[in-house]
């Protein structure tokens, strides 16, 4: 098994701090990025390599174990004894403590097998892989899980109705397109694999308020302004809901307040092809500020009538 310098993989130093080695790995990320080098098999190998070294030396922990246990495979390669789990001559690991140190870790105990996307020498010493059935320090190695990133996003109502796409950057300046699908809801948390340089993002969707309507699950509420005479003596109305125009029906006598149910012409439900929730119509009967002097005799003998009875 090959031994793996990380450091020089990224070019700085063994001192290097997280500001250089984030750096360092930009640059190389930047120059060997699959996007920009396709169908270029050494670029592809020279970006995993650098992707790998950088998942180390910018973990801490990660970081502090390969520097106390890397340099066995390389002193083993050297010809200073052989085999660096020991059997061998040369400064041996003690195999309990680098299995608690693992297990600490989170990476003990776990089911066998499994693999990082990195070399053999990563999955050895920080589990995922190494020989068939468990982990050559003792004690079965649990796969690896790469670690999630979480970041939210703003988007509008309509967006949220229509489903959208927002291209997302990485840190080594590359970007993907992330899908939002149709009808997700505020709060919904929605999950990329390997994203992220090689980490899971996790998308927290904000769907931002809108001046027209107001959501409740799939459900839209709405205001509908509605004339006095058509209120009084009913007639048709229009409605815009998000993605047409139709026409409701007003009942004569209809007071403002009013609700109507417009059954799925509300929102897409996510998942769910061609289902939808309802818009609720709310009517508010406008009144008139400009009537004439014989519009206002009208009204004032309607109100004799009326107080006749």
């Amino acid at each position: 098994m090959e031994y793996k310098d990380y450091y020089q993989i990224l070019g700085v130093s063994r001192n290097a701090d997280d500001r250089e080695i984030k750096k360092a790995y930009r640059k190389l990320a930047k120059k060997y990025h699959p996007d920009t080098n396709p169908d270029n098999a050494e670029a592809e190998a020279r970006f995993k390599e650098a992707s790998e070294a950088y998942e180390v030396l910018s973990d801490k922990e990660k970081r502090g174990m390969y520097d106390q246990f890397g340099s066995q495979w390389q002193n083993a390669q050297r010809g200073m004894g052989g085999n660096p789990f020991g059997g061998g001559g040369g400064q041996q690991i003690d195999p309990e403590m680098l299995d608690q140190i693992l297990r600490g870790m989170g990476m003990g105990g776990g089911q066998p097998g499994g693999g990082s996307g990195f070399s053999s020498f990563f999955d050895t010493l920080f589990g995922g892989g190494g020989q068939p059935g468990g982990s050559p320090f003792g004690g079965a190695q649990q796969q690896r899980r790469p670690q999630r990133i979480e970041q939210e996003v703003d988007i509008s109502l309509e967006e949220a109705f229509n489903g959208t796409s927002i291209r997302m950057s990485r840190q080594d300046g590359s970007s993907f397109e992330a899908k939002i699908p149709a009808g997700v809801q505020s709060g919904k948390k929605i999950l990329f694999r390997r994203a992220a340089g090689g980490q899971d993002l996790a998308l927290k969707v904000n769907v931002k308020p809108s001046k027209q309507y107001e959501r409740s699950g799939n459900n839209l509420k709405v205001n509908v302004p509605v004339d006095l005479y058509t209120a009084i003596l009913g007639g048709k109305a229009p409605v815009k809901t998000i993605d047409r125009q139709v026409s409701i029906t007003i009942p004569a006598g209809t007071s403002s307040g009013k609700t109507i149910r417009l059954r799925g012409l509300g929102m897409p439900v996510q998942g769910k092809k061609d289902e939808r929730g309802d818009l609720l119509a709310r009517i508010e009967v406008t009144i008139p500020t400009d009537l004439s002097e014989e519009e206002m005799a009208l009204f004032e003998q309607l109100r004799d009538m009326r107080g006749e009875e």
